[in-house]
């Protein structure tokens, strides 16, 4: 029996669910073959290294989790609509649950610290924007910014590590309306 025929896209999402999972030495070439049923052959037609994969994964994940919803969210007129949609998109529609703790944990790795700090400043400075159109002066809404910015982090961290401890971040629509708002007002 052939063995299935593995896009890119399929290793980048195998990175990023094991960098999720276990940390940046859990992207590793053979075990992701070994989960992905392939051989590692599979890896160097998409790949030159483990260290391109890598790259290439948190390049996807800045494009698809911050690029594309920025973007999308772009074309809310109503800026407190705005704000409020990015932030229910960003909490409620995480496709690697884990990754960004995961990320933060390894933010002094070389190949995660650059994207890491290029997402961190593109989002403050979206959410810095977005809370100077609320009528927040230049200042104050860099700190809104940051402040929001640490509850989502905190949040999705929460949610990864202490889910049983604090069930309204898993699976609470009334907590996550009280987040949305207080972020919002």
């Amino acid at each position: 029996m052939a063995k299935p025929r593995l896009s890119k896209q399929d290793w980048l999402a195998a990175a990023l669910t094991a960098l999720a999972e276990g940390g940046v030495g859990a992207v590793a070439v053979e075990p992701l073959a070994q989960r992905l049923g392939v051989t590692r052959g599979s890896f160097y037609w998409h790949f030159a290294d483990r260290n391109a994969l890598l790259r290439e994964a948190l390049e996807w994940w800045e494009q698809q989790g911050t690029d594309a919803v920025i973007e999308r969210v772009t074309e809310i007129a109503d800026p407190r609509q705005r704000m409020r949609t990015l932030f229910r998109v960003a909490i409620t529609e995480d496709p690697t649950s884990g990754l960004e703790p995961a990320l933060v944990a390894h933010a002094d790795d070389p190949v995660v610290a650059p994207v890491l700090h290029r997402v961190t400043e593109r989002r403050l400075a979206f959410l810095t924007d977005g809370y100077t159109e609320l009528g927040l002066p230049p200042a104050k809404a860099r700190h809104q910014a940051v402040v929001a910015y640490a509850a989502y982090v905190g949040w999705v961290q929460l949610r990864r590590a202490t889910p049983s401890a604090v069930p309204e971040i898993t699976d609470d629509p009334d907590a996550l309306t009280h987040l949305v708002e207080h972020l919002t007002s």
